[in-house]
């Protein structure tokens, strides 16, 4: 706004006289080009990649986690400047995984001859807090089912070992957040749900909501089916309990 104001100001001292109207090509003129683009649909077309929320000391900001498996010998990386909470809440997230290989149909071995690593991007910006759990939890869970996260949708919550999603901050900001990134679907604790009073109507009707309480859901809503359930029998039943799941999402 302070450059737009300075563009303006300097036309006046030029001798322009007529009013300035700020439409969105005058600004372009004034701002140059765009410099930030919604990568949330392109980033998660393959499987591995996650979109969370974060809250910062400016608002609330998108941040996404990648995952990757390699040949070697039960270890986990963790890179992208995190602090000891939020790789506590990694380690969290693999354990859960692990406990649910059979339900999430990934064989039970998968990490005895296999290194994984978790990135966050912007590693020059330290990063911190529990948060982030169920968008790991989710990364992981693409990877090693080989099944994206659906576009356009993001997450926040802290997951326990047992599964449980717990309530986070900063809800209103992260809210935002998503709804500048171009995010469609937002994935939000259930006792989360209260936080939403504080968002502004416009932007929670231009958003979906879905609450839930464990991670089973925050995975039934996030990935997407894979190919052989979409073409058979399982497929329509995966349908159907889709669309019983979205008879409860909240559109606020």
């Amino acid at each position: 706004i302070g450059r737009v104001c300075r563009k303006v100001a300097r036309a006046i001292t030029e001798g322009r006289t007529e009013p300035v109207v700020c439409t969105a090509a005058r600004v372009r003129e004034y701002l140059g080009p765009e410099r930030f683009f919604s990568e949330v649909a392109e980033r998660t077309e393959d499987p591995g990649v996650a979109v969370g929320l974060a809250w910062t000391p400016n608002g609330g900001d998108i941040l996404f986690v990648e995952s990757t498996r390699m040949a070697g010998k039960k270890s986990l990386t963790l890179t992208g400047s995190l602090g000891d909470v939020m790789k506590e809440s990694a380690q969290a997230a693999l354990s859960y995984i692990r406990s649910r290989a059979d339900r999430l149909g990934i064989a039970p071995d998968f990490y005895e001859n296999a290194d994984l690593h978790v990135h966050v991007p912007a590693g020059a910006i330290p990063k911190d807090g529990p948060s982030a759990g169920v968008t790991i939890a989710t990364s992981l869970a693409s990877l090693l089912t080989g099944r994206p996260v659906r576009p356009n949708l993001a997450m926040t919550g802290e997951v326990t070992l047992r599964g449980k999603v717990l309530p986070v901050g900063g809800i209103k900001e992260k809210v935002l957040a998503a709804r500048r990134a171009g995010v469609e679907c937002v994935i939000l604790p259930r006792r989360n749900e209260k936080d939403l009073e504080d968002i502004p109507e416009d932007v929670r009707r231009s958003l979906h909501f879905t609450f839930v309480e464990t991670m089973d859901e925050v995975l039934d809503e996030a990935l997407e089916h894979a190919a052989a359930e979409r073409a058979g029998p399982a497929g329509e039943e995966a349908r159907e309990e889709r669309a019983r799941r979205e008879q409860h999402i909240a559109r606020a």
